[in-house]
């Protein structure tokens, strides 16, 4: 059984910052490929961005240059930088492994004034 916990979610003012954890464990095979998406009130999921085992990064348009993904593969755990929010961010975002379609309960990101 492999668990994902995610953190470090918050209201936030547009402009500022958080970063994100995802922590993985439990029966891990491989610490591979993951994925972090978002969902907004009302819409669909939707991918933010991606890394693998090298650290080679992927990112929506939408987040692309205010968005960081890293990893730390002794702990296990993958991280979301997310700079110069806007009122759109705001949604749960959810760490994903898609080797086993694993997800975390999410972590709640509200940006507003």
């Amino acid at each position: 059984q492999v668990q994902l916990v995610e953190s470090g979610g918050g209201w936030v003012q547009p402009g500022e910052s958080l970063r994100l954890s995802c922590a993985v464990s439990g029966i891990i095979r491989n610490f591979n490929y993951m994925n972090w998406y978002r969902q907004a009130p009302g819409k669909e999921r939707e991918w933010v961005a991606s890394i693998d085992t090298l650290s080679r990064t992927n990112y929506a348009e939408s987040v692309k240059g205010r968005f960081t993904i890293s990893r730390d593969n002794a702990k296990t755990t993958v991280y979301l930088r997310v700079n110069s929010l806007k009122p759109e961010d705001t949604a749960v975002y959810y760490c994903n492994d898609p080797s086993g379609n694993y997800w975390g309960q999410g972590t709640q990101v509200t940006v507003s004034s």
